[in-house]
């Protein structure tokens, strides 16, 4: 009996491998395993689902079983890998053992959690996964026996003005809660925009009413009665804020317990070479969960789409290098639509804003390394990559 070729994990970069060697490849038996039901949808649209007015049953694009069918893959759902022996090329589960010819991990990454004081701290949330926002969702949605009045203007604390932190920001405030985030830098996507910008993205969301806390962390989350607010959120600072939810979401951390266990070659995350393979034969990464050869983790979409078409024709084959062209990030923050093309890591060189919306970065010689772009100038994306050096 031929062996499968075994994907762990059920998200973009899963089942974008799974659709991509079907192209290639109609035949050879694949198992996907997740410990997850294996419904697809877009994980984007989790920090704007709010605005559309879509609860978790309308993320769902793909139900699991049709996607299944439709690959002709073997769904192995609600299924948790509890190692992998890269000897006998063996996937233990929960569900029994299963032989693999080739392993592809897609485990993706999990949330940062830092540790935090208080009676209510396992109570903050974190929003990576569908089953995430559902908890999240069922929290701020009064039920059909709700009070709906008494409850329209929930208050959410959001830790970490990073993009996912501010698409979250952008999607509740515009959607009747009220926001506050809270985050130890000066200006919100710090990392990514330059300050001028960062400022202007502030500024259109505290127009909105989101409340900003710069220079400080939440310290302790409690339980509390006061004024309806459930939980009293106090910051490093001293300040105290009152709150029904804390959202956090101050950055992913590529999931790498099981590849660690095995003895895979780990870094920030699972280091894998050109062909994304990592140090053990016949077992390959990408996604979240993949360092790549360039030494960068890219957990977006697009990185996604073309490491899944490579490692695709590798797995039937045809030996195939994965090349990342410039791929600028859309930002959802409608206050201030974004767009933005970062340099690669380590480059030298600074911002300079061009004309109003038109951000560019360039290197100690002049060349065009980035951009940022913002409201009607991100229609713009197309023509300011192509001058990128």
């Amino acid at each position: 009996m031929q062996k499968p070729i075994i994907i762990i994990g059920a998200g973009l970069a899963g089942w974008t491998t799974a659709r991509e060697l079907r192209k290639l490849d109609k035949a050879t038996p694949v198992l996907l395993i997740t410990a997850d039901s294996g419904d697809f949808y877009a994980k984007p649209s989790l920090s704007n689902a709010f605005a559309q007015k879509r609860g978790p049953a309308q993320l769902v694009t793909t139900p699991a079983a049709s996607m299944a069918a439709s690959q002709n893959v073997a769904l192995q759902a609600h299924t948790r890998v509890t190692a992998i022996d890269t000897a006998k090329q063996m996937v233990r589960t929960s569900a029994g053992d299963f032989a693999y010819a080739k392993l592809v991990l897609a485990t993706g990454a999990q949330p940062i959690r830092i540790p935090m004081a208080g009676d209510a701290a396992s109570t903050v949330l974190s929003v990576n996964a569908l089953q995430d926002f559902s908890v999240f969702y069922e929290r701020l949605t009064p039920g059909p026996e709700t009070d709906k009045a008494a409850t329209a203007k929930k208050h959410v604390v959001i830790m970490g003005a990073g993009l996912i932190g501010c698409e979250f920001a952008n999607d509740l405030i515009a959607s009747g809660f009220a926001v506050t985030v809270v985050d130890p830098s000066a200006s919100p996507i710090a990392a990514l925009l330059p300050t001028g910008l960062s400022e202007e993205l502030r500024d259109a969301l505290a127009k909105l009413g989101v409340t900003w806390h710069f220079g400080t962390t939440v310290q302790r989350v409690d339980h509390q009665a006061l004024m309806g607010a459930g939980l009293k959120v106090q910051l490093a600072n001293g300040e105290v804020l009152l709150a029904d939810v804390v959202l956090s979401a101050i950055g992913l951390r590529a999931d790498l317990s099981l590849a660690q266990a095995a003895g895979l070659a780990c870094d920030r995350g699972l280091v894998v070479d050109a062909q994304l393979q990592t140090n053990a034969t016949n077992v390959y990464a990408l996604g979240d969960a993949a360092q790549y050869a360039n030494g960068r983790t890219l957990p977006y979409v697009m990185p996604i789409m073309h490491a899944a078409k490579a490692l695709a024709a590798t797995l039937v084959g045809q030996p195939t290098r994965v090349q990342f062209p410039l791929m600028p990030v859309a930002i959802k923050t409608p206050a201030l639509p974004l767009v933005v093309a970062s340099a690669p890591p380590g480059t030298a060189g600074q911002w300079a804003q061009s004309e109003p919306g038109v951000w560019l970065f360039s290197d100690a010689d002049h060349a065009l390394k980035g951009f940022a772009l913002s409201g009607a100038q991100t229609s713009r994306r197309a023509e300011l990559a192509k001058l990128v050096a």
